[in-house]
């Protein structure tokens, strides 16, 4: 059965403009993450992340709010349907609250993929906006 991964993030001292440019801003993407990113932010155009492992499309933007993205991975069956990825950016004073919602992912890649938000999301954004950013990629 396919599951849902629920996340709740509080990032410190920023703004959602800031964390939305993460995301979709190929070159932040790609020097937050130190792995190669295509992205725009235009709906129904494709995307790609970690150098083509990750792929999609941009299904609903709302500029420094919402991301609603079409997800899958290179590990995923054939069979697998793509996965629906969102985003809502929630500000709280001088933080944000992220909320992801990943739904339909695989059931055997779903542990992965929960933590591997951490892994390669979350935490290497807290250390850019602390101009800390990564010096290098993460092991998956």
């Amino acid at each position: 059965m396919p599951k849902t991964i629920v996340q709740k993030i509080v990032f410190k001292n920023t703004t959602p403009k800031a964390l939305y440019d993460l995301y979709m801003n190929a070159k932040k993407h790609s020097k937050a993450t130190m792995a190669p990113a295509i992205i725009s932010n235009k709906i129904g155009e494709k995307y790609s992340a970690h150098g083509g492992y990750i792929t999609g499309e941009n299904i609903y933007l709302i500029k420094d709010k919402l991301i609603v993205q079409s997800w899958r991975t290179k590990e995923w069956d054939e069979k697998d349907v793509d996965s629906t990825f969102i985003i809502e950016l929630e500000p709280k004073g001088k933080n944000v609250t992220l909320h992801m919602v990943h739904a339909n992912v695989p059931d055997k890649h779903a542990s992965s993929i929960d933590s591997g938000w951490h892994k390669h999301y979350w935490e290497p954004w807290k250390m850019m906006l602390a101009g800390k950013p990564m010096e290098k990629y993460p092991e998956m």
